[in-house]
């Protein structure tokens, strides 16, 4: 199960460093992290419930390990409190925390420097076919599940690149900022990175089939 949001144990603000938003209008991503920064850190709570099954999915789309992925999203959500006052007006918070996770999960791979195992992450595909046939239905789970396995062994950078662009839907500007690099080498790192997939994919087919 992803993690719950009680755990992270945010203290109560006083309430002369409160930011108060009008109670017919949602608060966006920025203007709660700006509130978090200015001391409200009990919005925390709200980024929380908007990003931890996308941090989750991301983390055990990278590592394949549901636990370790459960605690890598209170790892940057404690860092998002550490670190709140580096939080720019100008900056864009899901750029933002995707940095910090990214950097969460560049720390996991440095002390466990292995290809992590398979195990059962959510599918890479979230739309089936409508009415498949039993044999279909059959089929379509042993081409994601290869598809699965694939993904695992690629090299963690293109792995990364995956992951933000097709299983996150970052948009390729975003990719470009988190990576320090320009919108044409995202897209040349996707391309080249699906090519890669692709190959192991079927390679692992024809394995499988020997």
């Amino acid at each position: 199960m992803p993690p719950v949001v009680s755990s992270l144990e945010i203290p109560v603000p006083s309430a002369a460093s409160c930011v108060n938003f009008p109670d017919t209008l949602e608060a966006t991503d920025h203007e709660l992290m700006i509130a978090v920064r200015a001391g409200e850190v009990a919005r925390l709570g709200d980024l929380f419930e908007r990003y931890q099954l996308r941090l989750y999915s991301f983390f055990l789309r990278m590592t394949n390990q549901p636990t370790t992925s459960e605690d890598m999203v209170q790892i940057v959500f404690y860092r998002i409190l550490k670190y709140r006052h580096t939080y720019r007006d100008e900056g864009k918070f899901t750029a933002w925390i995707y940095h910090l996770a990214r950097k969460v999960a560049a720390d996991h791979f440095r002390k466990n420097a292995k290809i992590p195992a398979p195990t059962d992450p959510t599918d890479l595909h979230a739309h089936p076919d409508s009415n498949p046939t039993p044999d279909h239905q059959a089929t379509h789970a042993d081409d994601l599940q290869l598809l699965r396995v694939a993904l695992t062994r690629l090299p963690v950078e293109h792995r990364e690149v995956l992951v933000l662009s097709r299983l996150q839907n970052i948009e390729q500007k975003e990719i470009a900022r988190l990576l320090d690099t320009t919108v044409g080498a995202v897209k040349v790192r996707v391309h080249r990175a699906l090519k890669e997939l692709r190959d192991v994919y079927c390679r692992i087919r024809r394995e499988s089939a020997a």
